[in-house]
């Protein structure tokens, strides 16, 4: 499933095509939003950026489309004239300037007012969005380190999406790698220095793994894993989906473990217990 990164570069895209046109047309296949359809015509697209794994598309009324790709949903985006070649469920059409964004096979879809969003049902459960809402160092670490995460072990914590919104799983497993620290370590048994290093690394792998379209290795490491005929997949990450492979800083074999149900890979020797 996408994280963060790709879902903020999925808002982009979105941006580009609608922010600053006003729409033509807009279309929901949603009985309760269709009633708001013509409403929209004619307002001006301001924004679109993400929160966690959903897009929110602003209007000049002050008012934002709250979407969620779930695990099916996709949007699309074409010429008002040429329909896309999909057997998808048609969810959501905004077309501006003849610009279309088409949403696909979605269910989760609602429009809010820019000012209440604090009270949407998923939202209100996040925490800030480490690439949208300008998370500094020294926030990453007071948010950490407030008591209600503080006795968290990281392995299940950083999939949480209250303490930060768009870790998932494959960001976990580098954050964690790139910081040294195991999954069973908490955070208030971390030292000062620890606790800087792991904000950082949060901070750092996300923004590559957006920056880069979801790597999160190193570039040197990349290419060494690629002269060794590794799949392009796996040249992407330093431990993640590598079990069995030797870890690229010491050697050790890289190992697959369970945490919170989901797959964890860490070095045994650069991530101590």
């Amino acid at each position: 499933m996408p994280e963060g990164p790709e879902i903020r570069r999925a808002a982009d895209r979105l941006h580009e095509q609608l922010a600053g046109r006003r729409l033509e047309s807009v279309w929901f296949a949603f009985p309760e939003l269709a009633a708001e359809a013509d409403s929209l015509t004619g307002r001006e697209v301001t924004a679109v950026d993400s929160w966690g794994k959903a897009l929110l598309t602003r209007f000049d009324d002050g008012r934002v489309l709250y979407s969620h790709n779930q695990l099916y949903g996709v949007w699309k985006l074409h010429d008002a004239e040429r329909e896309p070649d999909t057997e998808r469920s048609l969810r959501v059409r905004l077309t501006a300037e003849g610009r279309s964004a088409s949403l696909y096979s979605a269910s989760d879809v609602s429009l809010w007012p820019a000012e209440r969003l604090g009270d949407h049902p998923f939202l209100s459960r996040l925490g800030p969005d480490l690439l949208t809402h300008g998370v500094t160092l020294e926030q990453a670490m007071a948010r950490l380190a407030e008591p209600r995460f503080a006795r968290r072990r990281l392995g299940g914590l950083l999939l949480d999406q209250a303490p930060f919104a768009g870790i998932g799983n494959y960001l976990r497993s580098e954050i964690l790698f790139f910081a040294g620290l195991s999954p069973t370590v908490r955070v208030v048994d971390l030292s000062d220095e620890q606790l800087k290093g792991l904000a950082q690394t949060i901070l750092d792998v996300t923004r590559q793994a957006y920056e880069q379209a979801g790597v999160t290795s190193r570039a040197d490491w990349a290419a060494a894993a690629k002269r060794q005929g590794e799949s392009r997949r796996l040249c992407r990450f330093a431990v993640f989906e590598r079990d069995g492979r030797p870890c690229h800083a010491c050697g050790t074999p890289i190992e697959r473990l369970m945490v919170s149900s989901r797959r964890l890979y860490r070095c045994p020797s650069c991530q101590p217990e």
